[in-house]
């Protein structure tokens, strides 16, 4: 299975709760932090959901 590697760009002040727990759910708690995560269907409907928060790169 393919690895992406997320980055924290913005933060999730006064964005709507749903996307603070996705962000939250991928692994991410601080900005610019960096987590890889493997590219299953479920995690990449997440990010497609918060993708303006995100820096996604192949690891």
């Amino acid at each position: 299975m393919e690895k992406l590697k997320l980055t924290a760009v913005k933060s999730t002040i006064d964005r709507p709760a749903k996307q603070k727990a996705t962000v939250k759910a991928l692994g991410l708690r601080k900005l610019n932090q960096t987590v890889e995560v493997e590219a299953t269907p479920q995690v990449l409907g997440m990010i497609e959901k918060v993708k303006h928060l995100l820096k996604v790169e192949k690891a």
